[in-house]
């Protein structure tokens, strides 16, 4: 479509939500934003990276039926352009030639104008998108109203060479949409990947990014743009829908961004909780629940899961039960009570004792000759998780497992009890960071939070000994080492994949590393059965790191040179050593 050349540009950018599979209702969404968009005199809007079919889509783009649903909804949409409105530039996914592309479409004058594909198809950590697209040809860039806009798509910015195509090939601005997920960092690491291209090619960016909690990951939005001579043009909220019209104009250096809204990004804790509480809320909102259930120790996670799940839905969609058994102390009981108090949820009390007992009744004769071990302490957990599943199915609302990243690394944990539930906001946090987003979460409230103001944490679930309360005077550290010195172990170990031997000469106990690995290779078949969880580090257990459940290797910690033949040992005798 010919346009004659203009000197003035408004392009509105739509940071949105868009669900997974819902091809109609991000249609309906597209809409909405351009009726806005068309109000603010724009000339054309634009959205994030498939937006029309929701990101990340792993193998549901392999259906031919939810193929045909997402080109429908684009050509519906490009037929609505025909009203003299806004042009539309928007993410789906794309049959061509028998290939499935990851592509970008330009909507004008009641139809599709053009459309361009991803070329960097990324395969590493959260992303596997080899597995289904195929990749396309360097692209040019789409002239509207005379300006010519580069769109590459997300990871196509990561490297130069897409970007140079575009500027050899006569692109202005570069308008870059994305489906790019939070993790602790990411903006900087954005803002730095951006300003590289900025430099290369001497044209102004505008990075485009979706928000809004997609399984285990969140996108953050805090979309930007970048003049060409590198300072920030704009900077939008993080975690927040918005649509925004940015104008741009013409100079004799090229196009420029006028000033625009300007919100700097949280710091990292503060990220980090409100991530947390993103994703809970999304997955609760975008699976239909009609609310949560959690069970109340007193103890610090359970109370954090409280507050997050308050924030996220409301004090009147979070039901807390404490299920106290003989071990169960009474400041438990006392601390469990307060913070659903200053929460302002429905707090419950199931005890266990009758079910335990009915339990260990049944298994007597089986049981009989045996000695009280671990099994027993199962037992009130599993009890503790039949409950609340049994609270899930009568009312309808989904259970919410309390377990951080420290105890999920190395197996501190009973599956079917205190592992039971349907989504974990705090699975990728350790211990140490939920002890200070809990306190975080007592002097600061997220913007969009819906539970009350101040401090909803009381002092004493901070400050008291962790312990799981399955015997008498139980504390965690009876079975792990103390958490400040277990969770920087685990961070090098998960994070970082640093050898025992490494972590070692940096100053660690080679006895305590070493029982530590150990821990995390057994716990994997834990892992693998556990509820998803948002996405807040780098290496998150489940889309980011997926490790073998039979797995004889274990990091000895020694440096092995020529092979010892009188140290040989069968695989089977190791790992009847090692276990």
């Amino acid at each position: 479509m010919n346009e004659l050349p203009s000197d003035r540009l408004a392009i509105a950018l739509a940071q949105l939500d868009p669900i997974v599979g819902d091809v109609g209702g991000n249609l309906d969404r597209a809409r909405t934003a351009r009726a806005q968009a068309a109000r603010e005199h724009a000339d054309v809007v634009a959205f994030s990276e498939l937006f029309i079919a929701g990101y990340p889509l792993e193998d549901l783009v392999l259906k031919p039926a939810f193929q045909s649903a997402c080109r429908a909804a684009i050509e519906t949409l490009a037929r609505d352009t025909g009203d003299g409105g806004p042009s539309v530039l928007i993410g789906t996914p794309w049959l061509e030639d028998g290939k499935l592309y990851n592509a970008y479409a330009f909507l004008a004058g009641g139809r599709i104008e053009a459309i361009r594909f991803k070329v960097d198809l990324p395969n590493y950590g959260v992303f596997d998108e080899k597995r289904v697209f195929a990749p396309g040809p360097l692209p040019g860039p789409i002239v509207i109203k005379g300006a010519r806009l580069g769109t590459p798509i997300c990871e196509d910015i990561w490297g130069a060479e897409v970007v140079e195509c575009l500027a050899e090939t006569g692109g202005e601005i570069l308008l870059v949409p994305n489906g790019s997920p939070y993790w602790r960092g990411k903006n900087e690491e954005r803002l730095n990947i951006a300003l590289s291209r900025v430099v290369e090619s001497g044209l102004p960016l505008i990075y485009l990014n979706q928000v809004g909690g997609q399984d285990e990951l969140v996108f953050d939005g805090a979309s930007f743009a970048i003049n060409a001579d590198r300072s920030i043009a704009f900077q939008l909220p993080e975690f927040q829908e918005m649509v925004v019209t940015t104008h741009w104009s013409r100079t004799d250096t090229g196009w420029r961004c006028e000033r625009g809204l300007m919100m700097a990004p949280d710091e990292l804790d503060r990220a980090d909780y409100t991530a947390c509480m993103v994703g809970l809320r999304d997955y609760v909102n975008k699976s239909g629940f009609k609310g949560v259930v959690l069970g109340l120790s007193g103890g610090i996670d359970s109370a954090l899961c409280a507050a997050m799940a308050t924030d996220a839905l409301g004090p009147e969609r979070v039901r807390c039960i404490m299920l106290p058994y003989r071990y169960t102390s009474q400041e438990s009981l006392d601390e469990a009570a307060a913070v659903a108090r200053a929460l302002g949820t429905r707090y419950d009390v199931v005890p266990i004792e009758t079910a335990v007992h009915g339990l260990e009744t049944a298994l007597g004769d089986v049981f009989a000759g045996t000695s009280v071990d671990v099994t027993e302490e199962n037992l009130q957990s599993r009890a503790r998780g039949t409950m609340l599943m049994a609270v899930s199915n009568k009312f309808g609302l989904m259970v919410v497992t309390t377990g951080n990243k420290s105890e999920m690394s190395v197996g501190y944990a009973t599956l079917y009890g205190d592992m039971n539930g349907g989504f974990n906001p705090i699975k990728d946090l350790y211990k140490t960071e939920v002890f200070r987003l809990a306190r975080l979460r007592n002097r600061w409230k997220p913007n969009a939070a819906l539970g009350p103001e101040g401090s909803v944490i009381p002092d004493k679930v901070i400050t008291r000994a962790p312990s799981a309360e399955l015997r008498e005077n139980q504390t965690d550290q009876d079975t792990l080492p103390p958490y400040d010195q277990l969770d920087p172990i685990l961070e090098r170990l998960i994070e970082r994949e640093e050898p025992v031997a490494t972590i070692v000469a940096a100053g660690f106990d080679r006895e305590m590393v070493a029982k530590v690995e150990r821990m995390v290779s057994l716990a994997e078949y834990k892992r693998r059965q556990a509820a998803p969880g948002v996405k807040v580090t780098l290496k998150n257990f489940g889309r980011d790191r997926r490790y073998p459940i039979v797995n004889r290797f274990r990091d000895s910690g020694i440096a092995l040179a020529e092979p010892d033949p009188n140290a040989a040992r069968s695989p089977a005798k190791a790992a009847a050593a090692d276990f």
